[in-house]
C-alpha cells in the first residue's frame, strides 16, 4: 500500500520493525538456550512484563536488568551472554531506508520515537558506526525520542503529547508509522494520523513513493 504522506507536514517513525529489522523470536530462542523457557510469556511485541517496561523507561539499569535475568537462570551465565541474548532480536538496517529517511526529511518535519533501552541502543549505534560510518541517526531526524532517556514509552499518551507539544505539531497534520497495533491505538487517541506497517508484507520503502 502507498500512503498519501504528502498530505501531512510531520512524520513520526518507530525504530524497531520500521527502520531496523527485528525478530523477537530470536531473543526468545537465545534465552531458552540459557535456561529461561518461559521468556516468551515475559516479553513479546504486544505485551511486556514490569521488568522490561522499567528497562524501556530507564528505571532499571543494565546491571540491574542482568541481575534480574540471572534470578531465572538455573546455572551461572556471564553478563555478555545475557546481552547477546537480549540483542539477538536486532537484525539489520537496509541502506535504502536511510536514503529514504534522508529524502523525506527534505520535505517534512521528521521525528523518531522508540521504545528502547541502553543495551539495545548501544549495540545499534555500534552497528551504525561499523556499517555506515555514523554514530547515530540524529542526522536523519529533526529530533529523536528514546524511551529510556525520557522516562516515557509507547503507547502511553504522555510520550505522544510530549512530541506534539514540544515541537508545536498539530495531530491531524502528523502521521505516525509503527508496526505495533497498541502503539498505533495510543497515537490515535490523541488524534494523530497513523499507519500500521505490516512487516510481513511491506517495508517503509514500499509505502513511500
Amino acid at each position: 500500500m502507498i500512503i498519501p504522506y504528502k498530505n501531512y507536514k510531520n512524520i513520526i517513525f518507530d525504530l524497531g520493525g520500521v527502520i531496523l529489522n527485528i525478530d523477537y523470536s530470536l531473543t526468545v530462542d537465545e534465552f531458552a538456550e540459557l535456561g529461561i523457557t518461559d521468556f516468551r510469556h515475559l516479553f513479546s511485541q504486544a505485551k511486556q512484563s514490569g521488568l522490561f517496561d522499567l528497562m524501556d523507561k530507564g528505571k532499571v539499569s543494565p546491571a540491574d536488568f542482568r541481575a534480574e535475568i540471572k534470578k531465572h537462570l538455573k546455572s551461572p551465565v556471564e553478563d555478555y551472554r545475557i546481552d547477546e541474548a537480549w540483542n539477538a532480536m536486532l537484525l539489520n538496517l537496509p541502506k535504502e531506508r536511510l536514503e529514504l529517511l534522508k529524502r523525506i526529511k527534505t520535505t517534512h518535519r521528521t521525528f523518531l520515537v522508540s521504545n528502547t533501552n541502553e543495551i539495545h541502543i548501544n549495540t545499534f549505534h555500534d552497528y551504525l558506526q561499523k556499517n555506515f560510518g555514523i554514530p547515530d541517526l540524529s542526522g536523519y531526524f529533526e529530533k529523536i525520542y528514546l524511551s529510556y532517556k525520557i522516562g516515557m514509552r509507547k503507547p502511553d499518551a504522555e510520550i505522544f503529547k510530549l512530541v506534539l507539544e514540544e515541537n508545536h505539531l498539530l495531530p491531524h497534520e502528523t502521521l505516525f508509522i509503527d508496526d505495533s497495533v497498541q502503539h498505533i491505538e495510543g497515537a490515535k487517541k490523541l488524534g494523530i494520523e497513523t499507519y500500521l506497517l505490516d512487516t510481513t508484507k511491506e517495508s517503509i520503502t514500499d509505502i513511500f513513493v
